[in-house]
């Protein structure tokens, strides 16, 4: 396996993405191809692909940096990990998780959060492992639409 920053979009990406995202949520659509192209263009957006045998193996997951500053710093958050069902538990999800830390530090922040939902206890299982911390926090959301 090889882990990436996804730098440019293709058809192969696409479709990856259209096969990943519903395995992690049904509640959003796959991003467009516009979308993917304002996230690899992004200063603020890494995206890591991870891919089995090298550089041209299939697109097995995927995991996103996203990094924004406020009055009180820059922050950092790790979104969207997917790991495809029949490569689950290889070590792709720490792989990436793995990857956004280190562009994380690269890029000088102090911290990275992250959110999962309770019912995905093996990813939540693997960031305890890694050192990530439960924060005693309440994530509140208002929906616009």
């Amino acid at each position: 396996m090889i882990i990436l920053e996804m730098t440019q979009v293709t058809d192969e990406i696409i479709k990856a993405f259209d096969r990943l995202i519903p395995q992690l949520t049904q509640h959003s659509p796959p991003p467009s191809k516009k979308d993917l192209e304002q996230m690899a263009a992004s200063d603020q957006i890494v995206v890591f692909l991870a891919r089995e045998n090298g550089k041209n193996g299939r697109i097995l997951g995927s995991a996103t940096l996203a990094t924004f500053i406020t009055p009180t710093g820059v922050h950092g958050w790790i979104e969207d990990v997917i790991v495809d069902r029949a490569a689950r538990r290889q070590g792709i999800g720490e792989g990436l998780t793995r990857a956004c830390l280190e562009k994380a530090q690269e890029l000088g922040l102090d911290s990275v959060n992250l959110t999962s939902r309770p019912a995905r206890e093996a990813a939540n299982q693997l960031y305890r492992s890694m050192g990530f911390v439960l924060r005693e926090t309440n994530v509140y959301r208002y929906d616009l639409k």
